[in-house]
C-alpha cells in the first residue's frame, strides 16, 4: 500500500494510491488506514511529504566505501554513527532544496527511511520490523563545510528544506535488498543495495531504541551509499529506491 499526503482546500490530507486514482486513507500511522472515496488522479494531486515526523533519526557512514569517501582516514565503525535531523528540514517531492550557504559544497545524500508505527522501546532486533509501518525515500542533504567545522553534524544537516521526504509511504517492502539511487540532473551518481548496509535496518531500530523510544511516525534514516556529491541552484536531484519510488526535487539558493 502506498501512502501520500496531499494538499486540499482544507489543509494537508491523507490518501491511498490506488491504480492511478488517489482515494481518502481513514486512520493514522499508529492504526493503519483503510481506505475511503476517491479523491483524484494521482497526477492532479500537489503531494506533500508524506508524514511530519515527530524526530528524525540519521545514521551515518553506513556503507562501507562512503566511509572513506570523503575522508580515507575514516575507520569503518564499530556502532552506528546516530545524529539528529530537526522537523523544520523536511520538505516534500518537488519542492525546492534552498541552498543556505551558495559558497559551500552542499551535497545530496540518498537514503532508504523506516516509517515507525508503533511506540518501540528497547526492542529485540529480532522483533525489530513488527514496529515498521513502511519505508520511503530520503535526501540527508549536507552542507560539508558547516557540517565538519562545528566538530557534530546536525547544523550542517539541519537548515530548512535539508530533508526532502518521499514521494510516499511503501507499507509493503523487503528492506533487505534493495537499490537506493540518486540522479543529478538525469545523470547517476549513487547506486548500491541495501544488502550493502553495515548495520541492517532490524539492528538500526533495536539500538536506537535501547537509546530513545521510537513513536509512530518517527523516521529513521538508514545511511548513504558512495557517490555524494555537491548540488546548485539550477539543479535537480533524484532518489530512488526501488519498491518506493522516486523522490525529484529542484535546488534553489535561500
Amino acid at each position: 500500500m502506498k501512502i501520500i499526503r496531499y494538499e486540499s482546500p482544507i489543509g494537508p490530507q491523507m490518501g491511498i494510491i490506488q491504480g492511478d486514482q488517489v482515494v481518502r486513507a481513514e486512520g493514522s500511522i499508529a492504526d493503519g488506514f483503510t481506505p475511503g472515496e476517491v479523491i483524484a488522479p494521482l497526477a492532479d494531486v500537489d503531494l506533500l511529504a508524506p508524514l511530519e515526523p515527530g524526530k528524525i533519526v540519521a545514521i551515518g557512514l553506513n556503507y562501507d566505501e562512503h566511509v572513506t569517501e570523503l575522508d580515507a582516514t575514516r575507520k569503518r565503525p564499530e556502532f552506528p554513527v546516530m545524529f539528529m535531523k530537526p522537523p523544520s528540514a523536511v520538505i516534500g517531492p518537488n519542492a525546492p532544496i534552498r541552498i543556505a550557504n551558495p559558497d559551500n559544497d552542499t551535497h545530496y545524500e540518498a537514503e532508504l527511511c523506516i516509517v515507525i508505527g508503533k511506540t518501540a522501546t528497547d526492542v529485540a532486533e529480532t522483533d525489530a520490523l513488527d514496529y515498521v509501518f513502511g519505508y520511503t525515500c530520503g535526501n540527508d542533504v549536507s552542507d560539508r563545510k558547516v557540517q565538519y567545522a562545528s566538530g557534530q553534524w546536525i547544523q550542517g544537516k539541519g537548515y530548512d528544506s535539508y530533508c526532502p521526504l518521499g514521494p510516499w509511504i511503501e507499507t509493503d517492502l523487503n528492506p533487505g535488498d534493495v537499490q537506493v539511487q540518486s540522479r543529478l540532473n538525469g545523470e547517476a551518481r549513487q547506486s548500491e543495495s541495501t544488502t550493502m548496509l553495515i548495520f541492517s535496518v532490524p539492528f538500526l531500530i533495536s539500538y536506537i531504541t535501547k537509546v530513545m523510544t521510537l513513536n509512530p511516525g518517527d523516521v529513521i534514516m538508514t545511511g548513504t551509499p558512495k557517490g555524494v556529491g555537491p548540488m546548485k541552484a539550477g539543479d535537480v536531484i533524484e532518489v530512488e529506491v526501488s519498491g518506493i519510488g522516486t523522490l525529484r526535487n529542484p535546488v534553489v539558493n535561500r
